[in-house]
């Protein structure tokens, strides 16, 4: 390699992240955790009609949101800042309505994840402008996740739509 075309570790420096792109991966951090568990408490405690597809389409849903979440949390560390996914934290700044307790009939539980996979989405793309303008490659992971939580919404409230 020629001397001109090497880099000394001076020239080569990390991406330096300002706070408010990762405050912005945080708080989509939460949503998708929040997401997840509101998936198995539906998962969990469905009943009803199409009892059994709702169950698996619900372990699909938290699939998405759990893969979604590593992702973002990850990307956070990659930046050299640290995630927060407790509990606690969770349960303080989610933006998701929370979930009722008890069992649920099919019909309700379309219509509470519907809405939790939807404000989840609305998060992403509260900060996606501020995460592109600071951030591309991050903005680029807001977008597969969008993606996929609003097919999965499509694909979940579907089985309430009636023509």
């Amino acid at each position: 390699m020629l001397s001109s075309q090497r880099r000394s570790r001076d020239e080569v420096r990390e991406f330096d992240a300002p706070p408010s792109l990762t405050e912005n991966l945080q708080r989509v951090l939460v949503d998708l955790i929040e997401l997840h568990l509101q998936g198995k408490q539906a998962h969990w405690n469905v009943v009803g009609t199409n009892f059994r597809d709702l169950h698996l389409q619900l372990d699909e849903i938290v699939d998405i949101a759990r893969d979604a979440s590593d992702t973002i949390a990850e990307r956070i560390r990659a930046l050299n800042a640290v995630p927060d996914g407790r509990s606690d934290t969770v349960t303080a700044s989610t933006t998701l309505p929370a979930f009722p307790a008890a069992e649920q009939t099919t019909t309700d539980t379309v219509d509470f994840i519907t809405t939790a996979i939807y404000t989840a989405a609305h998060t992403l793309r509260t900060v996606h402008d501020d995460v592109d303008d600071a951030d591309p490659s991050s903005a680029d992971l807001l977008h597969t996740i969008i993606d996929a939580l609003e097919k999965a919404a499509w694909m979940l409230k579907s089985e309430n739509r009636k023509i």
